[in-house]
């Protein structure tokens, strides 16, 4: 085991024992009544004493955003149920960065924000009820953005609250909750080290299926330990990220040593992701003892043309998969409608809203762009009821470098492709497929998909 791995997730987490209650500050459990500045009382009140926990009587409490700060614990007990307001208005906006750039944007529902040493814990529920949020979202993409041309800035236009967001913090510990119908992204870990999320269950596709709905994503963060963690989920699941394009690459931060282990995914677009956004870089990440069931994609790299960033030194070890679409994916040419900004006409750049001129900002030189993955191993998988076995598309301008293939095991209907890579080694690595066809390898040099020595 690497030695970084062993200065993973928070170094301390607050130890005073004194509880204030947010009924005592004017809290009303009755699912209605909104409470945001009652529990923000508690809270305030718990840190000017230098600490302690914010405790809850059982019950359903209506919230917008609230800021947990230094040295408190917010307790979430078994029968609390935190209701997330489903109007914008009781979200803030706060600077922050969504989807690859900073920008303003809604606060989320539950924020640790330039704190060092915060706890979220407890076994009660935090329902975000995010519907009307998907709803608004849908509407705004398939009737108007889209038959615009559109479709590239219409995840940053419909604002969406995330349901816990961790900025530029340290030292925290999130564990126990369980999270449901998160509005946009459920745990975002952003600017942030040292960062525990241990036993969350995220459970979004509550009563339909959200957009955008990321289980934990880790953005340009560090020592960043996930364990123990299960979710259900309409997007990437465990998802590494660190930023977006030309702002992405000026901000130039990596998300790197993290560590992810005994978790599940289920529905969602990928077990682990890579991407897309990889501007700063992603690199020293071990994820071990996994399990997806019914996944879109297991093991997923994404990124862009204009994207850049290099991800490396990726250690993916001992996961089951069981009815996942594809075992490894990776595209550096990822969701074109989506991943690159044309501005129509008919529109004046000039009168353009800051964010859309941050989307629009070219990378130069072009080379700047070119994402690079590489120095990717991946052993002990086992993967059975797989719609397909790999899909790896590089560039001439991009190459897929060095993946090491080791004691895997993959049942699935077809083998798929290789495209525009190098260096690529399997050891006992065994493919069945329904047709018994090959992989299909294009455009690359340097193989050894045989596992014997050439």
């Amino acid at each position: 085991m690497q030695e970084w791995t062993r200065q993973v997730g928070a170094q301390t987490r607050p130890d005073k024992t004194e509880t204030f209650n947010v009924t005592d500050h004017g809290a009303v459990a009755d699912g209605r009544t909104l409470n945001t500045t009652a529990i923000q009382a508690a809270i305030d009140a718990c840190a000017a004493k230098g600490g302690g926990v914010v405790t809850f009587d059982p019950g359903a409490y209506l919230t917008g955003s609230i800021f947990v700060k230094q040295g408190v614990t917010f307790r979430i007990d078994k029968g609390v149920e935190i209701l997330g307001s489903q109007d914008l208005a009781d979200y803030p906006d706060i600077d922050t960065r969504v989807a690859g750039i900073e920008m303003r944007w809604p606060a989320a529902l539950i924020n640790v924000c330039d704190q060092d040493n915060a706890a979220i814990v407890g076994e009660g529920l935090i329902n975000a009820r995010g519907k009307p949020f998907w709803d608004q979202y849908w509407t705004m993409r398939r009737k108007e953005y889209e038959p615009r041309g559109l479709r590239w800035i219409v995840d940053y236009d419909c604002k969406r609250p995330r349901t816990l967001l961790v900025s530029n913090s340290s030292n925290v510990t999130v564990q126990g909750i369980t999270l449901r119908q998160a509005g946009f992204w459920t745990v975002h870990i952003l600017y942030s080290r040292h960062v525990t999320i241990d036993g969350v269950v995220i459970r979004n596709n509550t009563d339909g299926h959200g957009p955008g709905t990321d289980g934990i994503d880790i953005d340009s963060s560090s020592f960043i330990l996930v364990e123990n963690c299960d979710i259900d989920c309409n997007d990437d699941n465990f998802c590494l990220k660190a930023g977006r394009d030309a702002d992405g690459l000026r901000v130039n931060r990596p998300t790197e040593y993290v560590v992810i282990r005994n978790c599940v995914s289920r529905a969602g677009g990928g077990l682990i992701t890579c991407g897309s956004e990889t501007s700063g870089g992603i690199r020293h990440v071990l994820a071990h003892h996994l399990k997806a069931k019914g996944t879109g994609v297991g093991l997923r790299f994404k990124s862009a043309r204009t994207r850049g960033g290099t991800v490396e030194d990726i250690h993916l070890e001992d996961i089951e998969m069981d009815g996942v679409g594809t075992v490894l994916e990776v595209s550096v040419n990822w969701n074109p409608s989506y991943s690159y900004s044309t501005l129509p006409e008919g529109y004046t750049y000039e009168t353009l809203p800051p964010h859309w001129k941050t989307m629009l900002q070219t990378v130069e030189p072009l080379e700047r762009g070119i994402p690079e993955i590489k120095d990717v191993h991946v052993s002990r998988i086992r993967a059975s009821g797989a719609r397909r076995a790999i899909s790896a598309s590089g560039m001439r301008i991009s190459i897929l470098k060095d993946f090491h293939l080791k004691d895997i095991r993959i049942e699935a209907d077809t083998a798929g492709q290789i495209m525009f890579a190098k260096g690529w080694r399997f050891d006992d690595v065994s493919i069945r497929t329904k047709e018994d066809r090959k992989l299909d390898v294009q455009g690359s040099e340097d193989m050894n998909l045989s596992g014997k020595d050439e």
